[in-house]
């Protein structure tokens, strides 16, 4: 995500077969493509999946030239609908870091084949003012019974924020304003009743405070949440606490060839993007019943609120008595998950990109319930390598489970603080991306899928 005052100026949507490429047979010795290796680190608290035990990389990309920030979304007419900013798309330029005049972009993907789809824009972006806040970037989007559901989340201080020598990117994330709402596929909306002072969720206690239901993602359950267990949608936030018992540390700029080094000592309030557009403790979970009177409305919410004494999920509608789904305090961020019904599971994806503008680490989990137990498929460090916004849209999961598409945006800030980033796995780009993965199972066999007890989700 071009996260500043910069822009970039690319051009409209590769579509034809020179730019995007055709889509190639990979060699029967799979020398075309990889399986991630990174060693997970000690104090990991998710146990290692016994049943898909990585991500195999195919070989197979797009080469689409876009905007980031892509969350695709299957509508019931077929097509995708997904947020976009930060970039240029089919010609129309958009930017969320504007304070006042903060502009998310909306479009359609249509087709089949990932690399073979035109993406269109629905309508110009459209202006929703941060302030007090300076950035209103996408955030949860939902098309279900042919309306569009769209949300933002407000960024602070600034894209571009000094301290202590090093340069950070939006290092405070802030409250969502609600959803923009469409009946008509994104040709025109209707504003959220909310602001980013009266924000839906009743955080944070304080201005550039930490939240827990921050930049909130639906989960995917298919075209048209065919696959959702109950017909409630539901949303992943990324959070921290008030009063962090091992809060990120203060930096400053590394030696050549580093990107920063370890300060002891800072006496600034400034949180060190312990809580950022990309960095978090804990993931937390809501769900609702999605409709225009409802997905606005406070009093239609449900949040995970822990488990009773059998191991049961517990949900509550008092915001107060959220907690966390799962966490791993300093290495969360960005969280996404999608239903596979053809291992009857769900996979995660979380982004770990602290300090914001450095190297970033995604790992994928998996669950056969929505509230877990998640557990670890692939540990992938300096994924990107500066991969961000990771997704597996349902649409292009093949019938088994076992082949999907990595959607995600990478290397958006090249020669920040000195750094240099290299582009891995290979056809990685700012922007779009779409690569083929596997999953790997033990000796050939497929996933076991428990049964989930009733409420748990699927």
């Amino acid at each position: 995500m071009m996260r500043t005052s910069q822009t970039l100026l690319f051009g409209l949507l590769a579509i034809s077969g020179s730019l995007a490429g055709e889509p190639q047979p990979l060699p029967a010795d799979g020398s075309k493509g990889f399986a991630w290796k990174s060693p997970v680190p000690e104090d990991c608290p998710f146990q290692q999946s016994t049943s898909l035990t990585g991500i195999f990389f195919t070989g197979r990309q797009s080469d689409y030239r876009c905007g980031d920030t892509w969350y695709p979304c299957w509508a019931s007419d077929g097509n995708l609908y997904s947020p976009w900013t930060d970039g240029t798309t089919e010609g129309v330029n958009c930017s969320s870091g504007s304070g006042p005049t903060a502009k998310t972009g909306h479009g359609v993907m249509i087709g089949d084949n990932p690399l073979r789809l035109e993406i269109h824009n629905t309508s110009p972006p459209k202006e929703a003012s941060a302030l007090p806040y300076q950035g209103r970037y996408p955030a949860g989007s939902l098309v279900h019974n042919g309306i569009w559901y769209y949300g933002t989340y407000c960024l602070g201080p600034e894209g571009s924020y000094p301290h202590n020598g090093f340069t950070w990117n939006w290092p405070n994330l802030g409250p969502i304003p609600g959803f923009q709402i469409s009946r008509d596929y994104g040709k025109t909306w209707a504003p959220s009743p909310h602001t980013p002072d009266k924000p839906l969720f009743p955080e944070p206690r304080k201005f550039l405070g930490p939240v827990k239901m921050g930049a909130p993602h639906f989960v995917d359950f298919g075209k048209n949440m065919e696959h959702s267990p109950d017909g409630k949608a539901y949303l992943l936030g990324m959070g921290a606490e008030e009063n962090d018992p091992k809060p990120r540390p203060c930096i400053k700029l590394g030696k050549p060839g580093e990107a920063f080094e370890f300060v002891g000592g800072c006496t600034n309030d400034f949180a060190h993007a312990n809580l950022s557009w990309i960095t978090a403790d804990q993931v937390y979970l809501a769900r609702v019943k999605p409709s225009p009177e409802t997905i606005n409305d406070l009093k239609a919410y449900e949040f995970f609120a822990g488990r009773d004494a059998a191991g049961k999920a517990v949900w509550t509608d008092r915001f107060d008595r959220i907690k966390p789904l799962i966490e791993w305090n300093n290495h969360m961020g960005c969280v996404t998950a999608t239903y596979l019904p053809g291992l009857k599971k769900y996979l995660m994806c979380i982004t770990d990109g602290w300090p914001t503008v450095a190297k970033m680490t995604s790992y994928i989990l998996e669950a056969d319930a929505i509230t877990g137990p998640w557990r670890m498929v692939s540990y992938m460090k300096d994924f990107g390598e500066q991969g961000y916004f990771l997704n597996f849209p349902s649409k292009f999961i093949s019938p088994d489970g076992r082949t999907l598409w990595l959607c995600y945006s990478a290397n958006f800030s090249p020669g920040w603080n000195g750094v240099k980033l290299d582009v891995n796995p290979p056809g990685g780009r700012y922007g779009l991306c779409l690569h083929e993965v596997t999953l790997l199972m033990p000796e050939g066999r497929p996933p076991k899928a428990n049964k989930p007890d009733a409420g748990e989700g699927k």
